[in-house]
């Protein structure tokens, strides 16, 4: 399975986590979707946009909140450090200016990413201490400029923060405008305490978590972080008409939901067990599925639940068609324009002679043969091969001594006659395949200048059979 996704491209993922405080987690060195889908572990990158606002001078269990914020956050440091492929930076704000008055503009990358920096982490938060306000929404639109350009990487954030934003940005409206342009996929928000506030503001930004009690808060940061640096197992059901996994051999692409980029792009499989194969996925994506069946099947807004095998079931019922003549090649190639029955929009161009495959419903078929061939309501059903045969054509040639002009028709049961083709006027003979049946050629020379010299030619076409009409 192969990424769609471009290696040129840096992989965003932006992780917003808003809290007061950060506890000691254990990450689990998990296999990554993206690990599975190119063959190489990416390189996680976390940015923490640490909160040094005033408010962060303020007392939470018996300490100030910056305080504890530092302890726990050098806690993080210290496992984030054992794991490879993991790089981290420092984005801090309010820490530049006091207030009054209000500096909305204040803050800064303390920390660039490096491999071995979490000391140098350590040492500028030592030094931190809380004075000015609160630019979330400035700081999240500088972030992008704190990751360089890799080829082969994961992009997350952590926003530490015990407040909401303070000066005149909007953080919902830069998430969401990042979102689409595929730098943010699903944010997580913490919000620290129970202020009923929080989650009124954070909640359109991304999916938000309560943590009213520092050891609520502990869990749920745990859980978070582990999403964030963890794939999750997931598998598609293709259901056939009676609710079994067994529909398979489809090209499925998984799409961000936001930015609208290709996550992953693969061939539906059956494992040796008959079962539908197991995926890696990366689980902070909101994906939009399409499987390629005949018409295509989308499901939307799939969100993927964290620390479980996933199961996607669509139901995909499918069936085979197959148009061929009785006999002879006449027609091999000709196309055939497939249409859900009463709808005009084709979905498929299939050749006579060649299978098809279709979910289970009911079709219109054109096929533009001459005459030009109708037939509706067509059924396919599940795992059955609907076999359609139509009458071999005769091959009739149209033989004049001079290029001339006319029109040929086909004659009904009662006499009316159905056009069918104009003849080309340049030349003298021409050769066509037609439907058995009853028609009428209309010709006139070019050269003789009197409708009287119009020839009518009324004559039958055998299946299978050529004949030359004289138009002389």
């Amino acid at each position: 399975m192969k990424n769609g996704t471009s290696l040129s491209k840096t992989r965003a993922l932006w992780l917003l986590i808003c809290l007061g405080v950060l506890p000691f987690i254990n990450v689990l060195d998990e296999l990554h979707a993206q690990e599975i889908t190119t063959g190489l572990e990416p390189t996680s990158r976390i940015l923490f946009i640490f909160d040094a606002s005033n408010s962060m001078a303020g007392q939470w269990d018996g300490a100030r909140k910056i305080d504890m914020a530092r302890e726990v956050l050098f806690e993080m440091l210290d496992s984030l450090e054992q794991l490879q492929h993991v790089e981290m930076a420092l984005r801090v704000y309010g820490h530049q200016s006091p207030v009054p008055p209000q500096d909305c503009s204040d803050t800064k990358l303390e920390v660039p990413f490096g491999p071995t920096n979490s000391s140098m982490i350590r040492e500028k938060l030592k030094y931190i201490n809380p004075k000015g306000t609160t630019p979330i929404a400035h700081s999240l639109e500088l972030a992008p400029g704190d990751f360089p350009s890799c080829d082969h990487c994961r992009n997350i954030i952590l926003l530490i923060t015990d407040g909401i934003e303070a000066c005149d940005g909007d953080p919902c409206e830069v998430s969401q405008n990042l979102q689409k342009k595929g730098i943010i996929l699903r944010p997580f928000v913490i919000g620290i305490g129970n202020d009923p506030g929080f989650k009124e503001t954070f909640n359109c930004i991304g999916e938000y978590y309560d943590a009213p009690t520092k050891k609520q808060f502990k869990v749920v940061l745990e859980e978070v972080i582990n999403q964030a640096l963890n794939a999750t197992s997931a598998q598609i059901n293709l259901l056939d008409s009676y609710s079994k996994p067994s529909e398979t051999d489809v090209n499925v692409v998984m799409y961000d939901r936001y930015s609208h980029a290709i996550r992953y792009n693969f061939v539906h499989a059956l494992n040796y067990l008959g079962n539908p194969d197991t995926l890696n996925l990366d689980q902070l994506n909101t994906y939009d599925v399409v499987a390629q069946t005949i018409p295509p099947i989308l499901f939307d807004s799939v969100r993927l639940v964290p620390g479980r095998h996933n199961t996607i079931s669509v139901d995909a019922p499918q069936g085979y068609l197959y148009v061929h003549t009785k006999r002879g090649k006449a027609y091999e190639g000709e196309k055939i324009l497939v249409r859900k029955a009463g709808d005009h929009r084709t979905i498929n161009i299939q050749e006579i002679g060649n299978m098809g495959k279709y979910l289970v419903g009911r079709y219109d078929l054109e096929i533009p043969i001459y005459p030009r061939m109708e037939i509706k309501d067509v059924g396919i059903h599940q795992s059955n091969t609907t076999s359609l045969e139509i009458p071999s054509p005769g091959f009739i040639t149209f033989a004049a001594q001079q290029p001339g002009a006319g029109s040929l028709y086909r004659l009904s049961s009662s006499g009316d006659q159905l056009w069918v083709l104009n003849l080309q006027e340049n030349k003298i003979t021409q050769g066509i395949y037609l439907q058995p049946g009853s028609y009428r050629v209309i010709f006139r020379r070019k050269d003789l200048k009197s409708i009287a010299y119009s020839i009518i030619e009324d004559f039958l076409v055998l299946e299978g059979t050529p004949a030359t009409i004289k138009l002389y």
